[in-house]
């Protein structure tokens, strides 16, 4: 279908619908008996109680099955910083994807605030009505601080899926994929084109998976080392901590060179044939920049790369975070976790992997609609 048509399709759609999102209470309310239970009088037994024991909140009210599902519109999709309203369609498709996926109710919020600590403040005010808080859409670095303070003042689970739906899917793919290309990652050199809440993210958890694995990670600007004087916290960290490999300079160009796989989480078309060539044989490239890869499929198999991703559903190997938030906080409701650990994540990366039987080239990742991923990362979420 082409994009002009998938366009106008999307609008009707919509207009259609007037949103993709329907509240629908979970009793009916047929007669005056019911209305008694449901609301005034019977509701201020339920009230008094939840007021009384809080624990409790979770079995008598929405708090342990709703999650919320919050943005700023700063960074929508490919879309850019186009504000709460623009963000609100995307939110309502994240709430979509949570029930179709893992029956997950969730409340779409979209807030009329850029500023950090407005949005922190105003999560953390709301907090007490979800199960579970899923941050989307928020710009990189502000996203990492929101995220940590919110973590740390909840107890609940919270997820900016950006960063770690995305993590947790590309890790996912790098396990099959280095069985298909028979190599060891913690041998292996991996470029991470992109350095935002996706790249970062992924950064640290393939740090997290491989200690040895060595990563260069590369901005707009180029390759990130000690000798730049323009980086972030967030990157003057990663260097810190030695989780990227700092010892090269230059850019993309210079940083591809004998590489073994490229992670592409930055913007179309930065990645050439030429360039390819100059990787390590039987390369790897998750090119997942939406919605035009960093280079497209036939291009990078061109150049000699074995095995490719983007992130499209209509190439093979997918890479896309509906492959794992929902079980996520699926297994996070259910098993009543405060907080979603990396080792959580290294684990719903591993059972992804592992509905894999027999990984190919063309097959390293689970078809988006495969119904047992929902399920198996929810069972590691605990």
């Amino acid at each position: 279908m082409a994009k002009n048509d998938t366009a106008k399709k999307a609008l009707a759609l919509h207009k259609k619908l007037g949103g993709k999102i329907r509240i629908v209470p979970a009793a009916p309310i047929r007669n005056r008996a019911d209305l008694s239970l449901v609301y005034t009088p019977g509701v201020a037994a339920v009230s008094s109680h939840v007021a009384k024991h809080p624990k409790e909140a979770r079995d008598y009210t929405m708090k342990g099955r709703v999650v919320a599902v919050i943005s700023d519109g700063s960074a929508v999709l490919g879309l850019g910083n186009i504000g709460a309203l623009g963000a609100l369609p995307v939110m309502e498709g994240k709430a979509a994807i949570f029930k179709t996926f893992a029956d997950i109710d969730t409340v779409p919020i979209v807030l009329d605030t850029q500023d950090a600590d407005e949005i922190v403040e105003t999560v953390i005010r709301i907090a007490p009505a979800f199960g579970g808080i899923n941050l989307e859409d928020i710009a990189a670095p502000k996203c990492f601080e929101i995220e940590r303070r919110v973590i740390e003042a909840l107890n609940i689970p919270v997820m900016h899926d950006d960063q770690h739906g995305t993590a947790i899917v590309v890790l996912a793919g790098i396990i099959n994929a280095m069985k298909v290309v028979k190599k060891d990652i913690n041998k292996c050199r991996v470029v991470v084109s992109g350095v935002g809440a996706a790249g970062v993210a992924t950064i640290k958890l393939l740090k997290r998976y491989a200690p040895k694995v060595k990563i260069v990670a590369v901005d707009s600007v180029g390759i990130i080392g000690r000798d730049r004087r323009d980086l972030n916290s967030t990157k003057k960290e990663l260097l810190q901590k030695k989780i990227i490999f700092s010892d090269s300079k230059g850019e993309l160009i210079d940083a591809i060179r004998n590489a073994d796989v490229f992670l592409g989480v930055s913007k179309p078309g930065v990645l050439t044939v030429e360039m390819v060539r100059t990787m390590a044989p039987r390369a790897v490239i998750f090119a997942m920049a939406n919605p035009t890869p960093e280079i497209m499929p036939d291009e990078a198999k061109k150049g000699g790369a074995m095995v490719v991703g983007t992130g499209r559903s209509d190439f093979p190997n997918q890479i896309n975070n509906s492959l794992a938030f929902p079980g996520v906080f699926r297994g996070a409701l259910d098993n009543r976790v405060t907080r979603i650990t990396d080792d959580m994540k290294i684990k719903a990366a591993k059972a992804i992997a592992a509905l894999v039987g027999k990984p190919t080239a063309n097959r390293v990742i689970p078809d988006m609609f495969d119904k047992r991923v929902p399920k198996a990362v929810a069972k590691v979420i605990r």
